[in-house]
């Protein structure tokens, strides 16, 4: 299980949500037709019947060990083990198969004609469907003491965007779905699952790579599950974008880095993960891999905006190729670390290895090219040209000093062609990592770009090598990785999809929440006495009764210091303002009014008689509505922080909603009736 986490209402960076309709309008947003015969469908068609087959054999295969276990028949042991071989093999069979539809990158690529490298992207997690009618209903009528009946529209309703969310469009609208979807999860988290006791319902999830299933109890797993496919779909929306174009790489380095963000997000608010995919040491490869892309949509921007005939611009796409190896790098180091080796499939790891030992060779060939392609500086441009080559390389060059080397036609074309055979022998290297894996082979754009890459060195090293070169040509230094736009991890913002509470005809959070108790609602007749009714009201939705005076109607009638009222005359009132309460007290005739009320079990406070009775028997207060007591919209207040966190424990405000101390005086803020 997860542990529940808290984080301060004045800690929220993201804003509050913003009420989006009124209390009975609900989301009009759609998930994809689960029908629909796209390709990416398809996929996810696979993938689940894949992952449903592996739940099948899984559950077989712990039946048998529990008998293997439980069994001292010999003869009944031999056959559990020919058994549990079989049942293993076809897990090994269905784990390679999925492992192959994770590796189908080239599904969600774009079908522009423009040959890019392929980027990963990743499978979106299945659920199963979940039924809450029966739970939420009876949760409503033993908690909340509501006809459960009257709330099967808004649990429908509910049911309805979680099947929608399941089938997210591969664009803004499927994005704005997950979060119309997670934020109402914060809404039932308050709702319906108070911290000592569960709902009783259980989520059911498959990990997004091996298609092992796994449930928990914890909404919290829910939460996280939902935070994992928008990533997931972040990645997918990344993938499909044409980055031949300038807005098809902004739009792809947006959604790269926004998938960072939620993966880091899910890594730094989740714990205790149920299912390896959302692992610290899965959701910290996932990171590394986003930004890696990301670099490398940086690396292909600067080849579309820089002119690619100047020295200096060709040192920089040199300088970004070799960033975006060093990230490669260290996302193929983490993919190799023990507790993800054996989880990622061999594809992404290959492919990953590929990008490392290809941008390598990049930074290698654009760097003999901003030596053999570009003339000698004049004196105006060396000692710019001098100062960004004290930069460019880890180590210097052996040979001439870099005044000699910048003017010396002969000395660029000699170190131009030590890195020219680098790239040559990295782009082979590339190739050669590439053919290992039977599914890359397959990958033709990939091999495309490997060759296109390859051929372009050896051709330029053809034209700049000649035949009466009798000097050896020495070891090109590495380059020194550096980019104009370091990636930016963007955390979810939760305040972006505006939503409203389904259940919010139960009543203000502040009071009617799972969290809090309260004794059985009392429906009270009070008839206005010389004095008026005998208490003070403060606060709004619900307005609460915030002292009473003793031996008055009010107190005669059984109305305690603390009580919320929540109807008047069978008008509900959970949601009244201070003032339209007062008016309703105001229109009763003779014959008086009933009111109903609730009090909150731990609320009862010390009661000071003596003290209140000569205050209160003397007080005349103006009708004012107390702040104090006011619901601050959770819509509008930052306290929509607490979307953030996976089971949110909310703290008790510092301001009191009720009067827990006795007071000496009626303030300005209470009224007295």
């Amino acid at each position: 299980m997860m542990p529940g986490e808290e984080e301060s209402p004045g800690g929220d960076r993201d804003g509050g949500l913003v009420l989006l309709h009124g209390p009975k309008s609900g989301s009009t947003r759609k998930g994809c037709d689960p029908f629909a015969q796209t390709q990416r469908s398809k996929l996810q068609h696979r993938r689940a019947r894949i992952n449903q087959q592996i739940n099948k054999e899984m559950r077989m295969r712990a039946g048998a060990e529990n008998l293997f276990r439980a069994t001292s028949n010999h003869k009944v042991k031999e056959t559990v083990a020919l058994e549990l071989s079989y049942v293993n093999s076809n897990l090994q069979l269905l784990k390679e198969e999925l492992e192959e539809l994770n590796s189908s990158v080239d599904v969600y690529q774009n079908d522009s004609e423009s040959i890019s490298v392929p980027m990963i992207p990743l499978g979106l997690k299945e659920t199963k469907e979940l039924d809450l009618l029966v739970p939420l209903k009876d949760f409503i009528s033993e908690h909340y003491g509501e006809e459960g009946v009257l709330f099967e529209k808004e649990i429908k309703e509910f049911m309805e965007l979680r099947q929608a969310m399941r089938t997210p469009s591969r664009n803004e609208a499927g994005l704005e779905l997950l979060m119309e979807y997670y934020n109402q999860l914060y809404f039932l988290d308050s709702r319906f699952f108070p911290p000592t006791k569960t709902l009783g319902v259980f989520f059911h999830w498959y990990d997004s790579l091996t298609g092992v299933p796994s449930h928990q109890r914890a909404l919290a797993f829910e939460k996280g599950s939902v935070l994992f496919n928008l990533g997931a779909l972040h990645t997918q929306i990344g993938a499909r974008q044409d980055r031949a174009s300038l807005p098809g790489l902004t739009q792809a380095i947006d959604a790269f880095q926004k998938a960072a963000g939620a993966f880091n997000y899910l890594k730094e608010n989740f714990s205790n993960a149920p299912s390896l995919d959302m692992s610290a040491a899965s959701l910290t490869m996932l990171v590394r891999l986003m930004v890696a892309q990301v670099q490398e949509c940086v690396f292909e921007k600067m080849t579309l905006l820089r002119a690619q005939n100047d020295f200096l611009a060709r040192l920089q796409l040199a300088q970004e190729a070799a960033r975006v190896e060093e990230v490669y790098s260290l996302v193929h180091q983490t993919m190799g670390q023990p507790h993800v080796k054996d989880y990622v499939p061999f594809s992404w790891t290959t492919m990953v290895h590929v990008k490392s030992e290809h941008f390598k060779a990049l930074s290698h060939y654009f760097a003999a090219i901003a030596l053999c392609d570009c003339p000698a500086p004049s004196d105006a441009e060396l000692l710019e040209q001098e100062k960004a080559f004290l930069q460019f390389h880890v180590t210097m060059p052996e040979g001439p000093s870099l005044r000699v080397l910048l003017q010396d036609p002969e000395e660029r074309r000699k170190l131009g062609k030590a890195h020219l055979k680098k790239a040559i022998m990295k782009h082979e290297e590339a190739m050669r990592i590439h053919g290992l894996c039977k599914i890359l082979r397959k990958m033709d754009i990939l091999q495309e770009v490997l060759s296109f890459a390859h051929k372009r060195s050896l051709s330029k090293y053809s034209e700049i090598d000649h035949e009466e070169d009798f000097f050896e040509t020495g070891e090109a230094p590495d380059i020194h990785p550096k980019t104009h736009q370091k990636p930016e991890i963007k955390s979810p913002n939760f305040s972006q999809v505006k939503v409203t509470d389904l259940f919010h005809r139960l009543g203000p959070l502040s009071v009617f929440s799972a969290k809090n108790k309260w004794y059985p609602a009392r429906r009270v007749h009070l008839m206005r006495g010389e004095n008026g009714f005998g208490f003070t009201l403060r606060g709004d939705s619900p307005v609460l009764i915030a002292g009473v005076i003793p031996g008055g109607c009010a107190a005669e009638a059984g109305l305690k210091e603390g009580d919320y009222i929540i109807s008047v005359n069978g008008k509900d009132c959970k949601w009244s303002k201070h003032a339209e309460v007062v008016q309703l007290l105001k229109s009763t005739g003779k014959e008086g009014v009933d009111i109903g009320v609730i009090t909150l079990q731990g609320s009862e406070c010390p009661k000071a008689v003596d003290r209140k009775a000569a205050v209160m028997s003397s007080g005349s207060g103006m009708l004012k509505s107390n702040k104090e007591n006011s619901r601050k919209s959770l819509m509008n207040s930052k306290s929509a922080s607490t979307l953030l966190v996976w089971s949110k424990k909310s703290k008790r405000s510092k301001k009191s909603t009720y009067s827990g101390v006795p007071f000496t005086a009626v303030g300005d803020n209470e009224a007295m009736y």
